[in-house]
């Protein structure tokens, strides 16, 4: 994020607590902490007030309104048609995770830590094996009830057996959870596990087990689920519109990891099928907060009065996070692409550098690697420190592993690199897929084919070179267009030969790894290992990353699998900015620091009612 056989999965009556497990044996010695990090630096001691990237006196009111700008598990920009959010059925809601409390809360200055929400702090066992979390007894759910160790139990047994594959691969090396009393839950691992399954555990959304003890957690609803969050679901329009309202008497307001934070009394969220649409939709002011990420409309569409006058305020914020992962992911279970040579040849028929300058003006750099903008990114030879992780490996992985990684090539910026288009008939021909009467046949002497899936027309443009080159390869290309739903199906059932997606790695990765390039992923339905990876040696590399007990292992191991993953010609980069483009109504304050790891919006911003007031009176 090794297969289902090697973990027990838990299964779930109706309202049941956990599956029926030994209770471990405690370590003798615990350590006791108020937060958690992959290796025990915390930069909050146990008793600040606040993160220091807020605005502790930030006033409450007033409307935070946008767009979908990312997604999870099951989630679409585009629609929704359930409020559960949480499982592999239907398309997700935005924003339900504002309705649940977690154990802990993450600390966007920090690369991985989190400090105690619900949980007010966390015992260690030296072998690291058990935690023990201690629950505030202030801890509420919506309609009052107590929110306790038994609904933490029933809540994590359920998201490993139930959950969105993702969560369940997250969760493999969770062994267990018991609530020895209401106040405590102790959670067990399996040895070996992640470093990282600690903080995402505590991450989790906590469910009522009353709640769910008629309820089948595994169905898509549109009922609104009970929460124990800074918000509540109060309205929505499936496919339009879902709208949050604040808790007024939450329970967790005035904790050091919520101060500042969860400002607005609304935060509502706005669907369009169509970026065009939802571009004039900001213009007209149905809604407030803009993240851009189309260049074009960037560089060339923000000119309309309200911007002129002052209105509508932009800003480019740093984003210091790992750029990740953006390309169209070739699906190497269909035997076409199954020799690197062709896919290979794929990534030499794009031209990034015509696509860049001639529709992006210019905006953006080439991705290479799904750590880019980090130091986990392979670059030149291998330093003493990787070989001695690849060496082992030598006879297994192409050579070029152990010299400089693999990186798209640059071409001339015609649009049509002659030199490249060659070098890609020459991959394909050594690959058996000959020219015969004008069209490309593969290796088993069926024509080439190759299918775009789309969901939205705002990408088409990006597309219409690359297919051109692509026929020059004697390879006929098209773009499939379908609606949101159809693409997560399709995505979900690996039913594609080219989709676009993009993924950001953590600034500390490990078990994640396993989702996105695992042999196991690779076979899981809803997985995020759209390319279908099953190579014994990356997954060997993800045990190592997985392993390593200091932040300088795990930059050298990381930069080791990078070298093997980028050898395979999994994917075809596309392009990132390091950067945030922000455009909204002039009615909000937001802090003078913004968190290195996250984008700070709506997190810490207010409603800033003068601002408000003098938009109003100008119109």
């Amino acid at each position: 994020m090794k297969t289902l056989s090697r973990r027990t999965v838990l299964t779930l009556g109706g309202g049941a607590l956990v599956a029926a497990l030994p209770r471990p044996l405690i370590a003798a010695t615990e350590r006791e902490s108020h937060g958690l990090s992959a290796f025990g630096d915390l930069g909050y001691g146990p008793d600040f007030p606040h993160f220091s990237y807020v605005n502790p006196a930030a006033p409450k009111g007033g409307t935070f309104s946008s767009i979908p700008s990312n997604r999870a598990y099951n989630q679409s920009f585009l629609t929704f048609n359930s409020l559960n959010a949480f499982i592999l059925k239907g398309d997700g809601a935005q924003g339900m995770d504002l309705t649940f409390a977690a154990l802990m809360a993450r600390a966007s200055d920090e690369p991985d830590a989190v400090y105690g929400l619900a949980a007010h702090a966390v015992s260690i066992a030296d072998d690291g094996l058990t935690y023990r979390f201690r629950l505030r007894p202030e801890a509420r759910f919506h309609d009052g009830t107590p929110l306790t160790a038994h609904d933490v139990a029933f809540s994590l047994a359920t998201l490993k057996a139930k959950g969105h594959p993702i969560i369940r691969q997250l969760l493999r090396d969770m062994k267990g959870a018991e609530a020895t009393d209401a106040a405590t839950v102790e959670v067990t691992f399996a040895p070996g596990r992640g470093r990282d399954v600690p903080l995402y555990i505590a991450s989790l959304p906590i469910f009522s087990r009353a709640y769910y003890a008629d309820r089948n957690f595994e169905e898509s609803t549109l009922e609104t689920p009970l929460g124990s969050g800074p918000y509540r679901l109060a309205r929505f329009e499936v496919g339009r519109y879902l709208e949050f309202e604040r808790v007024r008497d939450w329970w967790g307001a005035n904790l050091p990891v919520v101060r500042g934070q969860h400002n607005f009394d609304t935060i509502r969220y706005e669907f369009y099928r169509d970026r065009e649409v939802a571009f004039e939709g900001f213009t007209a002011r149905n809604y407030l907060f803009r993240e851009e990420f189309t260049s074009r409309v960037w560089a060339t569409r923000y000119d309309f009065p309200a911007v002129q006058d002052g209105r509508v305020k932009r800003e480019t914020l740093p984003d210091d996070t790992p750029s990740g992962a953006q390309g169209w992911f070739i699906n190497t279970r269909r035997d076409k692409f199954a020799d690197p040579r062709v896919r290979e040849a794929l990534i030499c028929a794009f031209d990034f550098e015509w696509t860049n300058k001639s529709i992006m003006y210019g905006a953006y750099k080439r991705t290479h690697s799904p750590f880019q903008n980090s130091d986990m990114m392979a670059a030149g030879a291998p330093s003493a420190e990787e070989l001695r992780l690849l060496e082992p490996f030598r006879g297994r992985v192409p050579d070029e592993v152990f010299g400089p990684p693999f990186s798209p090539p640059i071409s001339d910026g015609s649009g049509q690199d002659r030199a490249l288009l060659r070098r890609a008939s020459r991959l394909l021909q050594e690959a058996g897929c000959v020219i015969r009467n004008g069209r490309r046949l593969t290796a088993s002497g069926e024509p080439f084919s190759v299918e775009f899936l789309l969901d939205e027309p705002s990408f088409q443009p990006h597309h219409a070179p690359f297919i051109k080159n692509l026929a020059t390869l004697g390879i006929e290309a098209s773009v499939r267009m379908v609606d949101p739903v159809q693409l997560r199906v399709r995505v979900d059932d690996f039913d594609f030969d080219l989709s676009i997606v993009r993924f950001s790695m953590s600034s500390t990765p490990g078990d994640s790894l396993r989702a996105f390039f695992s042999s196991h992923a690779a076979k899981t339905r809803g997985s995020q290992n759209l390319a279908g990876i099953a190579d014994p040696v990356i997954d060997a590399l993800i045990e190592i990353v997985v392993a390593a007990d200091s932040r300088q292992a795990l930059t050298i191991a990381c930069r080791a699998f990078d070298r093997v993953f980028r050898a395979g010609r999994y994917w075809i980069p596309q392009w990132y900015k390091a950067s945030h483009q922000l455009a909204y109504w002039d009615v909000f304050g937001h802090p003078d620091v913004k968190p290195r790891y996250a984008r700070g919006a709506p997190e810490t911003w207010w409603y800033d009612q003068a601002r408000a007031s003098r938009l109003e009176r100008a119109g």
